[in-house]
């Protein structure tokens, strides 16, 4: 392909993304994937140079652009190399005057106030800076430092024991200790959260947001002879955890939920469990690193159904913990109303319960938690609060 070719396919998988944006369609990474499946004479250069505009293009823009060419054209606005490629054979349309520009800026004007007051301006460029891969190391198959030497350009984490930090792009899923499931992929910003839990030996754990597992393998890591029971109501997600722990060596349980049918579900464990983690659906603000769209799909219509949902989630949560035992509440946001307002809120309406620092010396306070930044701590965003209740 032409730089030009480049240029405009760049320009039509723009358009896809802001299309599924709008319809809540596939994330970028895949319909980059989908788009190169159907052209395969494209190499892998091509597929590179591609991605690479695509998505410095949709790190540029906080809002959605209203088409493909417009958010090109505000990279070209700062690059005339890429100006010059408009009107060449194969390559986008010539420019035209009075064109639609897509507008520079990094948080949407809306979420501005949104913003737990410790991102200040001077931080929030880096919620947009290429994520480094972290790894974290599975105890139960052998300790860092013994790993640290597969990895040539690796470096152990600055906050978490467990992890190892390499290159953005990195390749992992063909190193054999990623196949003998002695590491897995996780920011150490989340394998922070499992630190916060601290899980013991034969406590009975929920992860109550389980997703695809990440966090319960952590947890089987840091403590083997727990009970853990990883829930989730997504199949799919939930799904991926079996073949992950047998990689790792971990025993979890699983169970697919209904909601809101939950507790009934969990009758077992209401009133049973020493840990409950809750790492709740969220904006996602804190993951803008790796998925600078996600600014564009979020309205203040569904954050305030993502704290609707964080709400019902720690009701839950309050329901399955013993006496004397702990929640562990997480959401990867960097917004003030899913931190510490969330935090805050739990508290005033549970009496008894004590809010304590999950992890001293690490991050910053923020309310009754801790809030990590990628400015500040170079990890993904994440607000972690730990919540004991009355004996």
């Amino acid at each position: 392909m032409t730089p030009a070719a480049r240029l405009q396919a760049a320009v039509e998988i723009l358009d896809e993304v802001i299309a599924s944006v709008r319809d809540n369609g596939a994330p970028a990474d895949a319909i980059v994937t989908r788009y190169f499946k159907a052209r395969r004479y494209a190499g892998s250069s091509d597929r590179r140079a591609v991605r690479e505009v695509v998505f410095r293009a949709i790190r540029r823009s906080a809002d959605c652009p209203s088409t493909g060419r417009s958010a090109i054209l505000g990279l070209a606005s700062e690059q005339p190399d890429l100006s010059a490629l408009f009107g060449q054979p194969r390559g986008p349309e010539p420019l035209k005057a009075e064109e639609a520009i897509a507008a520079a800026g990094v948080v949407p004007d809306w979420l501005r106030d949104e913003l737990s007051p410790l991102v200040t301006a001077e931080e929030q460029a880096a919620l947009l800076d290429r994520a480094p891969l972290d790894l974290r190391v599975n105890a139960l198959k052998g300790a860092r430092d013994a790993l640290l030497p597969e990895f040539v350009e690796g470096s152990a984490t600055p906050l978490s024991p467990w992890g190892i930090r390499l290159p953005a792009d990195t390749r992992i899923d063909d190193h054999p200790a990623f196949l003998g499931g002695a590491v897995e992929v996780q920011d150490e910003g989340s394998q922070l959260i499992a630190l916060a839990c601290a899980a013991r030996d034969g406590e009975r754990i929920v992860d109550l947001c389980a997703g695809a597992g990440g966090k319960s393998l952590a947890l089987a890591s840091a403590a083997p002879r727990a009970a853990i029971l990883a829930t989730d109501s997504n199949r799919a997600r939930l799904g991926q955890l079996a073949p992950r722990a047998a990689r790792a060596g971990a025993a979890i349980e699983t169970m697919l939920l209904n909601p809101p049918r939950e507790l009934d579900q969990m009758a077992d464990w209401r009133g049973a469990a020493d840990l409950v983690l809750v790492d709740a659906p969220c904006s996602g603000s804190g993951t803008w690193r790796r998925n600078p769209e996600g600014r564009w799909r979020l309205t203040p219509e569904r954050l305030s159904r993502l704290i609707e949902t964080q709400q019902r989630l720690l009701a839950i949560a309050a329901e399955l913990v013993r006496p004397g035992g702990r929640i562990v509440y997480a959401v990867c946001s960097l917004l003030g109303r899913e931190g510490p307002g969330q935090a805050d809120a739990f508290l005033s309406r549970r009496s008894g319960w004590v809010g304590h620092d999950p992890l001293q010396g690490i991050g910053r306070a923020d309310g009754p938690g801790r809030l990590l930044t990628p400015g500040h701590d170079g990890t993904d965003g994440f607000f972690i609060a730990r919540f004991d209740s009355p004996c």
